[in-house]
């Protein structure tokens, strides 16, 4: 696929670090929920980053298949992505799992469907996570 866009953002430490973006907008710190073993301390955590992206991603995809179908998709539509993380069946480490909540307000349920279940496909996280995608990993 021609690729329209890259970038890159790093960790230092682990789930009690740091990331940041190359062009610095995104810089965290980063710490482990308390459900994990954590002390609580403020930061964000792969989780939570995973969910902002994936609503804002969907979102995009909505606002995207409603041109196609010549709706608006309102200012105040909402996306939420509920990301959980937990051990493996197999033990061999940890899985995610993830839902997504839209609320459309203005367009009935059932265009609302429609359009959710066609952004569905169109979205990019939705497409991996229920794709088999390879991620190549390299040592530097």
């Amino acid at each position: 696929m021609p690729i329209l866009y890259t970038t890159k953002a790093s960790a230092t430490g682990g789930r009690a670090g740091h990331a940041v973006s190359e062009n610095g907008v995104l810089d965290v710190t980063l710490t482990v929920p308390k459900e994990l073993g954590g002390d609580g301390a403020t930061g964000t955590n792969p989780e939570q980053l995973f969910a902002a992206g994936y609503s804002a991603c969907f979102l995009g995809a909505l606002k995207f298949v409603g041109g196609q179908h010549k709706v608006k998709i309102p200012e105040d539509t909402k996306v939420t992505a509920t990301v959980g993380i937990g051990p493996r069946e197999d033990g061999g480490g940890f899985g995610i799992e993830v839902s997504l909540s839209v609320s459309i307000p203005g367009v009935e349920k059932a265009e609302a469907e429609k359009l959710v279940a066609a952004a569905h496909i169109v979205c990019p996280y939705s497409h991996a996570m229920r794709t088999t995608t390879e991620v190549p990993v390299t040592v530097a």
